[in-house]
């Protein structure tokens, strides 16, 4: 729960035509904190050893002959909670895509994060190394990834702690997927989240049913020379979605919130925005 804070503003009144002097005075204004950021890649692994939130590992089934692994954390609540889908970005589940997690438990919210590349090459420890982690994803399919995904999202309903919705988010690779995902438009789906991920064919967008939240890096127009097109293909279908940019940060500025000070300051924008959709658009 948000706690409620107040702040001292200096507000100056400006003359104008119709006034006859400037004056300054100061209001008391009150204000929602933000909710707390996920740990950066380099904070990570302390932030998980000193959560108090229950994880666990789950093996999912997603079809006649397969399953994925999946990372759940449930928040600390005496009510049902709505379900968040997580998709790693394209060096897999790893140990910062499973502080997000914790942080979204954190926020009132069961989230599951599925490992995308189960059995896709040895692990090493609880993860795989960038470099195979990359060239596993580019061996995957797009219809089985998001057949998978939607069989978590029921996995997620399914639990007796959760209600039944579901929300998904992405970053990087995970952000396109989590797009791909509005236009699958599975049954239980309520909204997607995208981090700095790739825009579907402008022709599949018709089949977008849920509203998308996107947050990109200002400094990543290999990412971002589709959006104006995606956003105006959007509007004129009247389907909702939110565009944010955030100037002088670079691409993955979630999980690099260390490499510079605009990517802390992405970060500390971004994950405000998301957490509130997702309590709009799911409940709380």
């Amino acid at each position: 729960m948000r706690r409620s804070t107040m702040m001292i503003l200096k507000v100056a009144c400006v003359a104008t035509a119709y006034a006859i002097g400037a004056c300054s005075r100061t209001v008391v204004v009150r204000s929602s904190a933000a909710p707390p950021l996920p740990a950066g890649a380099t904070t990570v692994s302390q932030r998980l050893l000193a959560s108090p939130r229950h994880g666990e590992w789950a093996m999912i089934r997603t079809g006649a002959d397969d399953s994925v692994r999946a990372w759940v954390v449930y928040p600390e609540r005496s009510t049902k909670a709505p379900v968040v889908v997580l998709v790693h970005e394209i060096f897999g589940l790893s140990t910062w895509v499973r502080g997000v997690a914790d942080q979204l438990a954190a926020n009132g919210f069961i989230a599951i994060a599925p490992d995308l590349l189960t059995g896709k090459a040895p692990l090493e420890g609880d993860t795989l190394t960038n470099s195979v982690a990359t060239a596993a994803i580019r061996s995957l399919r797009a219809e089985d990834v998001q057949r998978q995904l939607e069989a978590v999202g029921r996995y997620g309903m399914s639990l007796p702690a959760a209600q039944p919705r579901y929300g998904i988010v992405g970053f990087c690779w995970g952000g396109g997927v989590s797009f791909g995902h509005a236009v699958r438009s599975p049954s239980g789906l309520e909204a997607s989240v995208v981090y700095y991920g790739t825009s579907p064919d402008m022709s599949e967008l018709e089949r977008v049913k849920v509203p998308v939240l996107g947050l990109y890096a200002g400094d990543d127009q290999r990412i971002n020379a589709r959006v104006p097109a995606t956003d105006s293909v959007m509007r004129r279908l009247g389907k909702p979605y939110e565009v944010h940019f955030f100037d002088g940060a670079g691409h993955g500025f979630l999980r690099a919130q260390d490499g510079r000070e605009a990517n802390r300051v992405a970060a500390e924008r971004a994950w405000p925005l998301t957490v509130d959709f997702f309590h709009k658009q799911l409940g709380a």
